[in-house]
């Protein structure tokens, strides 16, 4: 790891601005097509190879208010998990810290999936060990970043999974 070699120009306000007004830009075009519009990551390694987009709505753990994000997702991780279950990344791009979304699921674990037009309860817990190990590879087949954000950092990046409630 080697968060050296995370380009500065990533850590800049106007970056974090812009990725904040495109994350609510995405979410709201998103859901007023019932997910038809806004439903694929197309930056970074998925220029070539678009990732499938949700919408993660958790619980504020200081406001107590929902907080809804757009995130990449991996669907039927393996016969380990179940086809049901949705395996999410909280990479924030290789930042040292974990996203809020993640600090609020831990706090909360009730969250709400918007796959499509269709919105699900789930319970949402951070992969153990054995399963990051299983899951990881998985993740980065689907996106290649992911790795290139573990570099970037010297935090481990949790692996979320999110089942049915």
């Amino acid at each position: 790891m080697d968060p050296a070699a995370r380009p500065a120009q990533l850590d800049s306000p106007a970056v974090a601005a812009l990725i904040k007004v495109g994350s609510r830009l995405n979410m709201r075009l998103y859901r007023i097509t019932g997910g038809r519009l806004g439903n694929r990551w197309r930056v970074g390694a998925a220029l070539r190879k678009p990732v499938e987009i949700c919408l993660l709505t958790t619980t504020g753990r200081k406001s107590g208010e929902p907080r809804t994000a757009p995130l990449l997702y991996l669907a039927d991780p393996g016969p380990e998990l179940g086809s049901a279950a949705i395996v999410l990344v909280a990479s924030q791009g290789g930042l040292p810290k974990n996203p809020a979304w993640y600090l609020n699921l831990v706090a909360d674990p009730t969250v709400h999936l918007q796959i499509g037009r269709e919105t699900r309860a789930y319970r949402a817990r951070t992969a153990t060990p054995d399963e990051r190990d299983i899951l990881w590879p998985k993740l980065v087949a689907l996106y290649a970043d992911f790795d290139t954000y573990a570099e970037w950092t010297d935090r481990e990046i949790p692996v979320v999974i999110c089942e049915p409630a």
